[in-house]
Parts: structure tokens; sequence; C-alpha cells
């Protein structure tokens, strides 16, 4: 059983973005009861969202980048949401083009985009967004 309510879950290659995205999100996330995972290995992520969930802590939402070499980002939202339909995704990426973008939402599948390099003040909207919608 976990000690925490909520996870917030961030999968991209480059670790250098995990540690700005994990350090912006520790300001407007209450991590006294909200996990923030990190991860660079999209299969990892996968397993922990179950064990996450399987435990009962909520997952908040995922933040996916698009370009990672084991796995794409579209393909890691699908693989989320076939198990997790209710688990809301954001995109991350400098490289997904509008068409890709379009897919995914049209699908039901993609929250937000953020486009990189990201600004704090977008990341900080995105999160109030998701954070409202999760409690209405």
């Amino acid at each position: 059983m976990s000690q925490f309510k909520n996870a917030v879950i961030c999968i991209d290659d480059d670790p250098m973005i995990l540690q700005v995205l994990g350090f912006q999100m520790e300001k407007y996330l209450d991590t006294s009861d909200t996990l923030i995972e990190l991860y660079t290995e999209p299969s990892k992520a996968l397993s922990d969202i179950k064990s996450r969930v399987f435990d009962d802590v909520d997952i908040l939402f995922c933040i996916v980048d698009y370009q990672m070499p084991h796995m794409s980002g579209a393909k890691l939202i699908r693989s989320i949401k076939e198990t997790h339909p209710t688990i809301p995704c954001v995109m991350l990426s400098g490289q997904a083009n509008s068409t890709q973008i379009e897919a995914l939402e049209n699908e039901g599948l993609l929250e937000m985009f953020l486009q990189k390099p990201w600004e704090e003040s977008d990341l900080k909207g995105c999160l109030e967004q998701i954070k409202k919608r999760h409690e209405d």
C-alpha cells in the first residue's frame, strides 16, 4: 500500500527534461500526497502505472514525450488508455506533427499538448486545467 494518494507519471528518454519537469511540477502539486514519478523507459512506466492503480493510487495524469527510442509516445498513450482509459495524457514534444496530435485528440486519447521547449507558465496552466477537470 502506498503512502501517496495521487501520482503523476512523466515519461521522456531525456533525463534532463524529466528533472526540469519534476522540479517545475513540485511547485504546483501537493507533494505530501502526490508522487511525481519520472521514467526514461516506457515499459517500466506502464508496469508501475498498473502497480499504482492496483494500490489505489489515483494517477492524476501522464506526461509523455513523443519521440522515444523504444516506443513512440502515441503507442505509449494507446497502451495506457487500453487498460486505464480514464487517465488523462499530455504529450510533450518538439518532434510530433499536427497530424499525429490531431489523430490522438480525435481518438479521445490526448488531453493536451505541450511543445518543447515549453514555458513553465504553460505547464502550470496544463496542471491547473487537469486538476480542475479531476475535481469536477
